[in-house]
């Protein structure tokens, strides 16, 4: 898209990732030409895919050829891996956060580097990973009424505190005899990684250390591997060659009775399937021994260092980072984008989508959860983590635990890998 202008101020361009909605690529593109036309710049706005991890290949791509898109937007781990070629923008993040308060730990944790924000935090695609569960299952198999713990547009019940991991267990097991399996994969790809995050974290089991020292053998992992070698037991035959597509699949087709997913599958299902939609319900994460760590699928709009207009380029992530702005698009998108900042979870949109009314009310963190975000593997050095990451290493740990491997096994296997990154 091109926004031709006066061009007082030059030009700028952007990279951004090509929504799922297709409706949010349409509100990004209005609000860019408001922009331009406020400020006479022309902007020049692609949307590039994910599929086929084509948006990390054009971020290496630019990052090798040292040129391309002045703003880039960034997936996960890549402003850790790009860190030595982005603009520090403590400048936007000051006078954001004076405005709209902090944002997330693990966004601190992926964006910053040396003590220095490399990129902003932004909402387009970002996203919480926690429990989508089908009300009835969940509550004719398992006895877990979910509305009655998490009710639509109202705090947590004290009821709430009863969901814990000890009770998820539980209810997998109930869903399994009842042939409604709870959809976790034990496979290499995010969401996989992302759920074995969130467990070993709401057991405080650090693989590797703030300090990079490997700790596989400490009580608090064993402690989570117990827990899991449980819970395997109840996941579907083919976790362990599950992709990040299989637990939407396995909601959407209703033989599923739980997955830890944004509201991508219920979206789909609201769709294709409407009878599962409505019988779908969002709710935080199980408490464990260390509290609710909820996984974040983060996003982030960073500026390559060698960009030819660094100016505009600031001006337009702050102009897009505005509450008016952040909030049009998370309309736009059912929801889906959750916001950086805590201090616009209170946008209408989740009292309002529907079916049923409410159903993603409790997809953003409320203080009332009592739950923070997570990023698996943290910790430990970002340079380390981002390795452990990629691989795949905690989800695989599980995977080992569902094939048989006893639990020191698991453990001796993962000291020789985790070795690895950090030699």
């Amino acid at each position: 898209m091109h926004i031709r202008t006066g061009r007082a101020a030059g030009k700028v361009s952007v990279g951004f990732w090509d929504h799922w909605v297709p409706d949010g690529n349409e509100i990004m593109k209005k609000q860019c030409a408001a922009f331009g036309a406020a400020h006479q710049v022309e902007v020049q706005a692609d949307f590039i895919t994910s599929v086929g991890s084509k948006n990390i290949l054009t971020i290496a791509a630019e990052a090798q050829a040292r040129t391309g898109h002045d703003i880039q937007q960034f997936p996960g781990w890549e402003v850790q891996n790009h860190a030595d070629q982005l603009e520090p923008v403590d400048d936007v993040m000051k006078r954001l956060m004076a405005k709209y308060g902090p944002v997330a730990s693990a966004s601190e944790y992926l964006f910053t580097s040396k003590g220095h924000w490399l990129a902003i935090p932004c909402s387009a695609g970002n996203q919480n990973k926690g429990p989508c569960g089908r009300i009835s299952v969940l509550k004719d198999a398992a006895g877990l009424d979910v509305l009655k713990m998490y009710p639509p547009s109202a705090d947590a019940t004290p009821e709430a505190e009863n969901w814990t991991y000890d009770t998820m267990l539980k209810a997998a097991e109930a869903c399994r005899k009842a042939k409604m399996t709870f959809a976790i994969g034990l496979g290499t790809t995010a969401d996989s990684v992302d759920t074995a995050g969130a467990l070993f974290a709401a057991f405080g089991a650090e693989v590797i250390t703030a300090k990079g020292d490997v700790n596989v053998h400490s009580d608090n992992v064993r402690q989570a591997l117990e827990y899991g070698q449980q819970l395997v037991k109840y996941l579907p035959d083919d976790a362990v060659s599950y992709d990040d597509a299989s637990n939407n699949r396995s909601l959407i087709s209703g033989q599923s009775a739980l997955i830890w997913n944004p509201p991508s599958a219920w979206a789909v299902a609201r769709r294709d399937a409407p009878k599962v939609a409505a019988d779908c319900w969002t709710f935080p994460a199980p408490k464990g021994p260390k509290g609710r760590f909820l996984p974040l699928g983060a996003f982030s709009w960073g500026i390559w260092n060698f960009s030819s207009n660094k100016t505009a380029a600031k001006e337009l992530i702050e102009y897009l980072s505005q509450r008016e702005n952040v909030e049009a698009r998370c309309a736009v998108t059912l929801g889906y984008d959750v916001p950086p900042f805590a201090s616009m979870t209170d946008f209408k949109v989740w009292n309002d989508v529907e079916p049923p009314k409410g159903t993603v009310y409790h997809y953003p963190i409320r203080k009332s959860h009592h739950q923070q975000n997570c990023v698996a593997v943290a910790p430990a050095p970002p340079e380390v983590a981002v390795q452990v990451y990629n691989r795949g290493t905690l989800p695989t740990m599980l995977a080992k635990l569902k094939s048989g491997q006893s639990i020191k096994d698991v453990q001796d296997w993962a000291q020789n890998e985790l070795e690895g990154f950090v030699r």
